[in-house]
Order: C-alpha cells, then structure tokens, then sequence
C-alpha cells in the first residue's frame, strides 16, 4: 500500500469525531422536530435522546484521545 494512500492514526480519529457530531446534530433535529410535532411518541423520544447522549460520550472520548495530556 502506498505510504500517500493511509490516514495517520490522528486523521482517523479527526474523521470519526466529525461522522459523529454530524449524527448528533441529526439527531438533535431529529429530536426537535419529533417534539414539536403535536403528540410526540416519547418512547421513540427518550430512545433518540439516550442515542444523542450515548454519541457525546462517544465524541467527549474522541476528543479526549486527540487532545495531549498536559501536566499541571
């Protein structure tokens, strides 16, 4: 495989947050329109909203492994 064609480790993990805060900004549409939609079915709310939470941990995680561990 040429060394041109493959992502360092830190351009992936740059790619995944991105996929991810991209799922929950959809989600958080989502989310919006279903409660103003008038009668919104909230077992399908409380299972997008645990979705979105699950992604901010996900992207908190993310965030975390890329930014370099500073010593107070």
């Amino acid at each position: 495989m040429n060394a041109q064609n493959t992502l360092s480790f830190e351009e992936m993990l740059r790619i995944k947050l991105e996929v991810l805060k991209r799922e929950h900004r959809d989600l958080d549409e989502a989310i919006y329109a279903l409660e103003t939609s008038g009668r919104p079915d909230q077992l399908t709310l409380r299972r997008l909203k645990k979705q979105k939470l699950a992604l901010k941990d996900q992207i908190t995680r993310l965030e975390d492994q890329m930014i370099p561990d500073i010593i107070a």
